[in-house]
């Protein structure tokens, strides 16, 4: 039996599909990819709050895989809703990439300098339609000038090198994935490409995971998946879900969760905008299931 894999049709999300279909492959379970489109990729908003609730980009396909059109589904994790239909499950969450964000930029922008946390040059003109990026941007660099950007990777860096803007916010994983095939190499000429710090830029919950998701009562898939899922990245990511949970967060909230491996087991940073502050908290310990909540708390008692 040749398995269907729904996936969305970009070059990131086909690269991201392509990467669980051949670990799929080599155990002896053939994948043939469905494209399905969603609202989010329809919509021609300029914002993703202006696009509609949480979970735009993973809906179709999501009722595809309750239908049954579709026998499993890769989701970039983040783009997932904290609630998904019951009938479904995340069978499996690969091993993650780097969560952070990344700058590109163009060099006459750059303004490097020791633990600066977003180094551009003053006023520099900064794509991004994300209202945490916004936000982050603005509390670091409040002289800096975000304005909107949409599109696919390769369609967001074209517009930066048509100098559209000095400098666009993306996520590291997504740019890592891309270079591995032949699709961005000529786009990244001449530009500089800067790791942002996740510990003090904090990216969205679940950045840089893959969710591999499938009906809940198909046994089958359920243990072909099983070998594909990294357990500390599923603790990581479900801290950081939950963090997002306790938010009520969605396109439109400004919240960041960072969770990572520390000397005493994990650490958890979160971050979030409310009535024009960011406030940040954090916690550690050995139980990763209890970090959410101290996190938040420690970022509500930090307004």
């Amino acid at each position: 039996m040749v398995l269907k894999l729904g996936t969305r049709g970009s070059d990131l999300a086909r690269t991201q599909a392509m990467t669980v279909a051949r670990a799929l492959d080599a155990g002896g379970f053939p994948t043939e990819l469905r494209i399905i489109r969603t609202a989010g990729d329809d919509s021609a908003a300029a914002s993703f709050a202006s696009i509609g609730p949480q979970g735009v980009f993973v809906r179709e396909i999501e009722q595809a895989l309750v239908a049954g059109a579709v026998d499993l589904a890769v989701h970039s994790y983040k783009d997932l809703p904290t609630r998904s239909p019951p009938e479904l499950v995340v069978a499996a969450v690969p091993q993650r990439r780097d969560p952070a964000d990344v700058l590109l930029v163009h060099e006459s922008a750059f303004a490097d300098g020791a633990g600066v946390p977003v180094p551009l040059a003053a006023g520099a003109r900064v794509g991004t339609s994300s209202a945490r990026r916004r936000a982050w941007l603005t509390h670091f660099r409040a002289d800096l000038e975000p304005l909107a950007l949409r599109g696919n990777v390769p369609t967001r860096i074209r517009r930066l090198q048509a100098r559209e803007y000095d400098a666009i916010v993306l996520a590291a994983a997504g740019l890592e994935r891309l270079r591995e095939t032949d699709v961005l190499e000529a786009l990244l000429e001449g530009l500089v490409i800067e790791r942002l710090d996740p510990l003090r830029f904090v990216p969205a919950p679940a950045q840089g995971a893959l969710a591999v998701q499938c009906r809940r009562d198909r046994s089958d898939i359920l243990a072909a998946l099983g070998r594909l899922d990294d357990a500390a990245t599923r603790a990581a990511v479900g801290a950081e879900r939950e963090a997002l949970a306790w938010a009520e967060g969605g396109c439109d909230v400004a919240f960041g969760a960072h969770c990572r491996a520390a000397s005493a087991g994990f650490e958890l940073v979160a971050m979030l905008e409310r009535d024009g502050r960011v406030l940040t908290g954090a916690a550690r310990g050995a139980a990763v299931d209890a970090l959410a909540a101290r996190a938040c708390q420690a970022l509500m008692d930090s307004a």
